[in-house]
């Protein structure tokens, strides 16, 4: 499987971006899609999740400002971020969890907020 990520960039506080991740390969249906980022000097954490069916899961620190979407029939996922904060400043992952066949990443995405 191979996860290629666009979209990235740098935006000044309180303006928007939108990143996409463009999955191929063998992809089974029930999957989890999601955008997890990792700042410097932090773990990565997780931004959203999809699921195939369209459960979505957030982190509170993005509730409300950011929108995970995605097209089953193109294996993509997009990531909409509104409001930005300079703290939202790190390298945005895609991942795909297939469970027991497999977990994919992207090779990232950086996005920067500052004026």
């Amino acid at each position: 499987v191979q996860l290629v990520e666009s979209g990235g960039g740098l935006v000044q506080p309180g303006g928007s971006l939108r990143l996409s991740c463009a999955a191929s390969g063998t992809i089974f249906s029930g999957n989890v899609m999601g955008w997890y980022r990792q700042a410097p000097g932090k773990q990565r954490e997780l931004v959203a999740d999809i699921t195939s069916g369209g459960v979505t899961k957030y982190a509170d620190s993005v509730k409300g400002r950011f929108t995970i979407s995605r097209d089953n029939a193109k294996n993509t996922v997009y990531l909409q971020m509104n409001s930005l904060k300079p703290e939202d400043t790190a390298v945005y992952y895609c991942n795909l969890n297939q469970g027991w066949r497999g977990n994919a990443w992207g090779q990232g995405t950086q996005v920067t907020v500052s004026l």
